[in-house]
């Protein structure tokens, strides 16, 4: 069985029904109208590409068949009737960008084969823009000639809203190689690249540092946007975070790729930042820090906007290489709930499931309702941290933040939760197989841990487990749980640990039911 999960007038992708991690259980052929279209997929997420705009077809997969429709468009505009050479030489910003800005609502903005160099470019409501295979979208390297986004936008009336970001902070950055301000109804589809370039670049020297008024461009950032989506294409060698959605509605990652250099600093896959309703669908990452960072700002900018980063749906996605595979915060003082993380494969990542905070996050900085099941990591240090005490920032190592001791709740006292991991397993872990820490003042609120096992590497070597002051490194350690309020273990199994399997401090009430053969 299988379904349409998304669909434009030139493509559409699916999704198996399985319970299989990222990879179907054996490969598989697509007809598409009887004609075999596709061969050997290997992905529970795949797609269509070179499809006519309204125009009814019938995909069968082994018998299974559906039909579907692709969505109607108004016009196709190529970028070479506007100037655009595509020859790896030429600056093609101007021409690609007057493609953009000519095509109508409901229209297609064509980029064939060859290489376009250009500068920033601006999406417009209602159009889609397609990449053929072969087409790369080459960043230019001077950073110079990068647009600068303002930190706010303001008002008739003179008040503000945020419009630009860095690091959880409302502040001016550089303009990414493809940006939406305020875009409804978006597409970016098709089989090409978008290729920052910033290897080639000074973006990753002085990577905190704000140069020439701004900060450092993104990949694809999208602000105030409603009703975007990529599909299909890849992503690679940005700036900073490669995809930073910020203050948006309903934004969709389908069936694409996100490659960073894994020594790259500060280039998480995706970031998504006081947004509602967004979907990462068979994403591949493979990147320079955390694969996927859910964040709603930092202290001033959660507490004045209050706007958590809710309803987040992470499904049949690959994690590679990075520090965290899924990570909350550790901005997230506007909060972070319904947050649904299924039938992922992390791969190799410092840490796997990773929530991290710390005083000084704010009362809204909530994280709450968050589920991860059907998960496989192989090869990640310590799949499972909860941290209330994330050291990094120039406060971060401050005795307010790391100390053990009981503090007065207030205004700056952040709350976590309730945490479901289930149907999860974890092989060549190293570490620990789970490390949560919370606050004596405010515990952490209800772990669940329903069946999970965690095998260690015969090789293992010794780390930290979290990002976290004044603790010792660990190898082949079990479950670590200190100022949780509730903890409930069943059916969870670990093998090849040094030490016990469960160490546990000031935690009010510990359940845990008989292990069960795997």
């Amino acid at each position: 069985m299988f379904e349409l999960i998304f669909v434009t007038s030139r493509s559409a992708a699916f999704e198996l029904a399985n319970r299989n991690e990222y990879h179907a259980p054996a490969p598989f052929d697509v007809f598409l109208d009887g004609v075999l279209w596709r061969k050997d997929i290997t992905t529970n997420i795949f797609s269509l590409f070179g499809l006519a705009p309204d125009h009814a077809y019938e995909i069968n997969i082994a018998g299974d068949a559906i039909l579907f429709r692709t969505d109607p468009e108004t016009a196709s505009v190529d970028v070479r009737s506007h100037g655009a050479k595509g020859d790896g030489l030429t600056d093609d910003t101007l021409a690609v960008q007057a493609a953009i800005t000519s095509c109508p609502w409901g229209g297609r903005v064509w980029i064939p084969e060859g290489i376009y160099r250009v500068y920033p470019l601006f999406l417009k409501s209602g159009v889609t823009i397609e990449l053929a295979k072969g087409a790369i979208l080459l960043g230019q390297t001077d950073r110079k000639n990068y647009p600068v986004l303002p930190a706010l936008r303001q008002k008739w009336d003179g008040s503000a809203y945020p419009l630009s970001s860095w690091e959880g902070e409302t502040q001016p950055t550089c303009a990414s190689v493809l940006t939406a301000l305020e875009v409804r109804q978006a597409r970016i589809i098709g089989e090409g690249i978008v290729d920052a370039n910033a290897q080639h670049s000074d973006w990753w020297s002085e990577p905190r540092a704000m140069r020439d008024g701004a900060f450092r461009a993104k990949g694809i950032f999208f602000s105030q946007c409603d009703d975007i989506a990529i599909h299909g294409i890849t992503l690679q060698n940005t700036p900073s975070w490669a995809l930073h959605p910020f203050f948006c509605k309903n934004i969709s990652y389908i069936d694409m790729k996100v490659i960073n250099p894994k020594d790259s600093p500060n280039t998480d896959g995706c970031d998504p930042e006081c947004c509602d309703g967004v979907r990462l669908l068979g994403v591949d990452f493979s990147v320079g820090d955390d694969c996927i960072a859910i964040k709603s700002g930092k202290f001033d900018l959660g507490m004045r906007y209050q706007t958590p980063s809710a309803h987040i749906t992470i499904r049949n996605c690959r994690m590679a290489d990075g520090h965290g595979a899924v990570v909350l915060g550790s901005e997230m003082s506007g909060g972070i709930r319904d947050l649904s993380v299924t039938r992922c494969l992390f791969a190799g990542t410092d840490r796997g499931l990773r929530i991290k905070t710390r005083r000084g996050r704010g009362e809204s900085a909530v994280i709450d309702g968050v589920t991860f099941e059907q998960i496989r990591m192989d090869g990640v240090l310590t799949p499972f941290v909860i941290n209330m005490y994330y050291f990094c920032d120039a406060d971060g190592k401050t005795e307010y933040v790391w100390s053990k001791e009981k503090q007065k709740i207030d205004d700056r006292t952040p709350r976590l939760g309730k945490f479901v991991f289930r149907d999860i397993v974890c092989v060549n872990a190293q570490v620990a197989a789970g490390y949560f820490y919370g606050l004596p003042e405010r515990p952490i609120g209800s772990v669940t841990i329903e069946n999970v096992s965690v095998a260690f590497a015969a090789d293992a070597l010794p780390g930290y487990p979290a990002m976290m002051s004044h603790i010792e490194p660990m190898c082949k350690s079990g479950w670590f749980f200190r100022f949780v309020d509730q903890v409930v273990l069943k059916n969870v199994e670990v093998t090849g640990q040094d030490g016990p399997a469960v160490i546990r401090q000031d935690v009010k009430s510990f359940r845990t039911a008989t292990t069960k053969p795997r």
